[in-house]
């Protein structure tokens, strides 16, 4: 389906000018389910080092991790050594902090672990929301809580299991990157499909 937008479309974000990047991952990407493995591996990455950064940092850098983790492949990043991540650490092509390199490492080796017990990620953590997109009805932006009682036993989930930089804030924004929760404000165009 090919949607005609305009300059008076209506987003819930990235409609400023100079920021098609943000308007194309808001209209293509943010809040569609998504059932694929490595892509659902690649938003945990993503979301957990935008944590203290906004959104719009990390998707400028978005290649950048892809080239650097091996395109989101959770079997190569589980096996990086040492020597690899550290030289990351003077890669600019991503957020340089070492507890989150380090992390990205830590949590490819329990998405592993999960994969195995369930059989895939997607099987594991769409039980959180019953396998169903939670659909919200948000009028303006400031209504859209930052974590809800899914996000919350998601985050409880994985840090028992082992894994970093997974918060409730954290998931929650996982959750509407990945599709199990739908964001998008009633008045933005996007909500229609």
């Amino acid at each position: 389906m090919t949607i005609e937008k305009n300059e008076l479309t209506v987003r819930c974000f990235g409609g400023e000018p100079g920021k098609e990047f943000y308007a194309e991952y808001h209209d293509h990407e943010w809040g569609v389910p998504s059932h694929n493995d490595r892509h659902l591996f690649e938003m945990l990455i993503l979301e957990g080092a935008q944590a203290g950064l906004s959104w719009e940092t990390i998707l400028k850098k978005r290649e950048g991790y892809r080239k650097a983790f091996h395109h989101f492949d959770p079997h190569k990043v589980a096996f990086m050594s040492n020597m690899e991540l550290e030289t990351l650490r003077e890669n600019p092509g991503i957020i340089r902090n070492r507890l989150k390199i380090y992390g990205t490492r830590q949590n490819a080796r329990v998405f592993l672990k999960i994969q195995d017990e369930f059989g895939s990620f997607d099987s594991y953590v769409w039980r959180f929301v019953n396998g169903t997109p939670l659909i919200n009805h948000w009028k303006h932006s400031k209504e859209t809580p930052s974590s809800t009682p899914q996000s919350d036993a998601l985050s409880k989930d994985l840090k028992k299991r082992g894994m970093t930089f997974v918060g409730s804030t954290i998931m929650y924004a996982y959750m509407q990157a990945v599709g199990m929760v739908n964001d998008h404000l009633i008045s933005c165009w996007r909500r229609t499909l």
